[in-house]
């Protein structure tokens, strides 16, 4: 039980870092068009990124995929800016707008799980028993994610609803800040592939 609270706050520690700010600034974005009272939506949103991330994390954990790093570090702040600039896209047809959220969400959890993988794979370094620890990150990760959009939420709900900020210049706000960091990263980290 104590490698798995040790493996449990690991992993809610990697999220929370400020020094990995990409997944922060993913969540940010993601978060950006919603309030607290949307909390159904983003919990659905948040869901589908999480069985996208557990999917690439273990299987990756477990040598059956192997991606280069570089080109994961490259595309976790692409898939930054693709939700960022999809927070300022017309919505008319919600239905669709919806389910394909949902679906790029979790191809991004694919992406973002490599990039936790490889964290984790070093600290498991010749464990040979990887379940519990594979679980106990995990939960971690999700724990900190948790933490970290009820704050989002909640500060968009106060700056929206109390003092009547339009919830356009927030989303136009995030989404702005989001793309901003993410063409930064996406420029620091693109002649890595080369």
């Amino acid at each position: 039980m104590q490698d798995f609270a040790l493996y449990f706050q690991i992993g809610s520690a990697h999220i929370l870092d400020w020094q990995a700010y990409d997944h922060l600034l993913f969540l940010l974005a993601l978060c950006a068009s919603y309030l607290l009272s949307d909390w159904k939506k983003v919990l659905l949103l948040i869901t589908a990124f999480t069985i996208g991330h557990s999917i690439t994390l273990a299987l990756s954990v477990i040598n059956w995929i192997h991606f280069p790093s570089a080109w994961i570090e490259l595309l976790i702040p692409i898939s930054i800016a693709f939700t960022a600039v999809s927070n300022l896209i017309d919505r008319s047809t919600q239905k669709w707008h919806r389910l394909g959220s949902y679906l790029i969400t979790l191809f991004f959890g694919l992406i973002h799980g490599l990039g936790f993988s490889n964290y984790l794979k070093s600290l498991l370094g010749t464990e040979t028993s990887i379940l519990q620890p594979l679980l106990a990150f995990n939960l971690g990760l999700e724990f900190g994610q948790i933490i970290i959009v009820i704050t989002i939420l909640a500060l968009a709900q106060v700056l929206v609803s109390q003092l009547k900020l339009p919830q356009k210049t927030w989303i136009l706000l995030l989404s702005i800040l989001s793309v901003g960091l993410a063409t930064k990263m996406i420029i620091e980290r693109f002649p890595a592939i080369l």
